[in-house]
């Protein structure tokens, strides 16, 4: 199995989740509090409170994959409010795994005139 993340799109569930849920919990929460489809194909992302584990669950055509990761000393990045499922790029999920947290980064300003 090799995911394609050029062309998977990866959902983060904010705030905390039970980790003692498993794939079938999961895919409860993907469909009820994230409003999406686990058979989509699409990577779903999830962080306990202490944000020191995180899972995934990805459908692979015929079956669920369950990923997890356990961090020993940091903790992960993780937006802590808003119920809907966030859409993340490819490159925010590797520096999301790096602990980078470009949900702080500055955000681009855009103005219309000079006052």
């Amino acid at each position: 199995m090799i995911i394609d993340f050029d062309k998977v799109e990866i959902y983060v569930k904010a705030g905390s989740t039970d980790m003692r849920k498993q794939i079938n919990g999961l895919s409860i929460q993907v469909q009820e509090i994230m409003e999406k489809d686990p058979f989509s194909g699409s990577l779903f992302m999830f962080c306990n409170k202490q944000r020191k584990i995180l899972k995934m669950i990805y459908w692979d055509r015929n079956g669920f994959w369950l990923f997890l990761k356990r961090l020993e000393k940091d903790k992960f990045p993780w937006p802590q409010t808003g119920e809907e499922a966030q859409e993340i790029t490819r490159e925010q999920f590797e520096m999301l795994l790096d602990g980078i947290d470009f949900w702080k980064a500055h955000k681009s300003l855009k103005y219309t005139k000079v006052s």
